[in-house]
């Protein structure tokens, strides 16, 4: 394993992962919670939400709290019968962007999806990973702007 960095030093990072394919998303928190810890940044609250679609609502109650530097939303959006993956995945990405910019503050988007099988979203769980580095340089990067 790679040796821990403080890039995230100062930086707190809450995160809210939906429980819908909870298989694939409580593997995609445990990585957020580690890359967190890798960074040296501090793990602020986790909220789960029963799914891609309730993420905006526990986004927001988190992106308004004081203490909280970034947020990470975590989900993963299957491809069903229906175009309905779609609809939810376009609808929370949409809010998602909203709140981050409403708020000032970084989102990391951690959502796999849509139109992805549970095989390819098994291979995006890293991306977990990605979405608290994205976070955690956004913060540093808005602190240099003043």
């Amino acid at each position: 394993m790679p040796k821990a960095t403080n890039e995230g030093k100062g930086v707190t990072v809450a995160i809210a992962a939906s429980e819908f394919n909870y298989d694939i998303t409580l593997l995609m928190l445990e990585r957020a919670k580690e890359e967190v810890a890798f960074l040296g940044a501090t793990l602020g609250p986790v909220v789960k939400t029963p799914g891609v679609y309730d993420l905006p609502l526990a986004v927001k109650a988190l992106i308004a709290r004081p203490d909280v530097d970034a947020v990470v939303a975590l989900g993963a959006v299957i491809e069903g019968e229906t175009n309905h993956d779609e609809v939810v995945m376009n609808q929370a990405a949409r809010k998602l962007a909203d709140l981050s910019v409403e708020y000032g503050k970084p989102l990391g988007l951690g959502i796999s999806g849509p139109g992805e099988t549970r095989l390819q979203a098994q291979d995006r769980i890293e991306n977990a990973g990605n979405a608290v580095r994205s976070a955690v340089k956004m913060v540093r990067r808005l602190r240099e702007l003043g």
